[in-house]
């Protein structure tokens, strides 16, 4: 018989069938298997996990308090709910005369069906480590659950101090929850069974995303707090800083979600007499006018630019930009876009446009040209506070 089932066949049900076919208490590592581990909880609700708590109480003494566990065996075998309904008492035998030792307190069940133990029960006991230089905790017999590594020192005694328990004990203990609970992290950290599966790492709820645990508002979209998503874990993914910026992951790098505003200005006089776009003013000591921006996701881009300039009353100077990617025009110069004026004194004039159809992330340039129209005479167009902003449209 391979299927097995509970409370089915008149006869004949076994311990095994019912170890097998339970679904209570089980945080799954496999379809047949559930991790072994201590069921969370406290009297008071202070703490995740109090179950099997252990404390020195003597020099050679520690108590096991009372707690509720899972305890896996393999695969065919099925698992064992335990129960310490009290504390327990476990004594450590006197340390080794040259070397330190690592004991390990567990949960064992004994079944005579497999381990042929002619014992049908389980335990709190030591698992008693071999001494050295480097000692090294024993390995977890089968059918058991390690609660508590133990450093027993040498020539450790109830005569010469015992054991120090405020450094002796290293908790072993990891929670299990029922099928589709939330798992409170305590211990190792151990993968995912299957996706949307949820746990509590202690500071942040977390998903599994089918092959790492996922911080838990990235996990459904939304945006991670400051300080809680360092290395993110997809395209798109958008998180909150401490300066209050809102950044998305871009595949490689941190962004701005929505860059910008991107702006430059100079406040110099300078003129030109040139006829055709020029982009040096002279007077400057800074040409040209330029800034750079990186599209946004929407492709589009408001840009606004102007200045105070002059010319004469029938003579127009004209400004106006040039949309450049990597040294190529994408958007030339064109009159019926330019800032345009004709005054003998100077004036404000500015104008503003949309960009539209460009690559998302892609970093462009804005350039300043200017002109006089043509004329016989050699008149200067003169130009001051320059300026050029852009506005990614979210």
């Amino acid at each position: 018989m391979n299927l097995r089932s509970s409370w089915a066949a008149e006869t004949g049900q076994t311990r095994e069938d019912t170890r097998l076919t339970q679904t209570g208490v089980t945080t799954m590592t496999n379809p047949v298997q559930v991790r072994s581990g201590v069921l969370p909880g406290s009297y008071d609700g202070q703490y995740r996990m109090s179950g099997f708590w252990t404390s020195g109480t003597s020099a050679m003494t520690a108590t096991v308090y009372e707690g509720r566990a899972i305890i896996q065996g393999e695969i065919s075998q099925g698992a064992y709910p335990v129960t310490l309904p009290s504390s327990q008492d476990v004594t450590f035998a006197t340390g080794d005369a040259q070397f330190g030792r690592v004991d390990l307190i567990v949960a064992k069940v004994y079944d005579n069906l497999y381990d042929g133990s002619l014992r049908n029960e389980s335990k709190v006991e030591i698992i008693q480590g071999v001494p050295g230089p480097t000692p090294l905790a024993p390995a977890v017999p089968p059918r058991s659950l390690a609660l508590y590594e133990v450093a027993v020192p040498a020539g450790a005694s109830a005569g010469n101090g015992g054991i120090p328990w405020a450094t002796a004990l290293k908790d072993l203990r990891t929670p299990v929850v029922s099928l589709g609970g939330i798992l409170p992290v305590e211990g190792s950290v151990h993968p995912g069974v299957y996706p949307g599966q949820y746990q509590d790492s202690g500071g942040a709820l977390q998903r599994w995303d089918g092959s790492a645990w996922v911080a838990y508002p990235s996990a459904i979209g939304g945006i991670a707090p400051a300080g809680a998503v360092t290395t993110a874990t997809y395209t798109g993914q958008y998180r909150d800083t401490p300066e209050g910026v809102l950044q998305r992951w871009s595949g490689s790098a941190w962004t701005p979600a929505v860059p910008g505003p991107y702006f430059v200005d100079n406040g110099d006089y300078g003129d030109t007499t040139s006829t055709t776009y020029t982009s040096t003013l002279t007077g400057r000591v800074t040409n040209p006018l330029a800034v750079s921006f990186t599209a946004p996701a929407s492709r589009m881009i408001i840009v606004s630019f102007g200045c105070r300039m002059k010319s004469r009353d029938d003579h127009y100077a004209y400004m106006a930009l040039r949309l450049t990617q990597n040294g190529t025009v994408v958007n030339d110069l064109n009159d019926e876009y330019a800032t345009v004026a004709a005054s003998a004194t100077l004036l404000s004039a500015s104008t503003t446009r949309r960009l539209s159809n460009l690559t998302p992330g892609a970093t462009y340039t804005l350039t300043a040209y200017f002109r006089i129209l043509t004329n016989t005479l050699g008149l200067k167009a003169g130009f001051e506070n320059t300026f050029i902003r852009v506005d990614p449209l979210p």
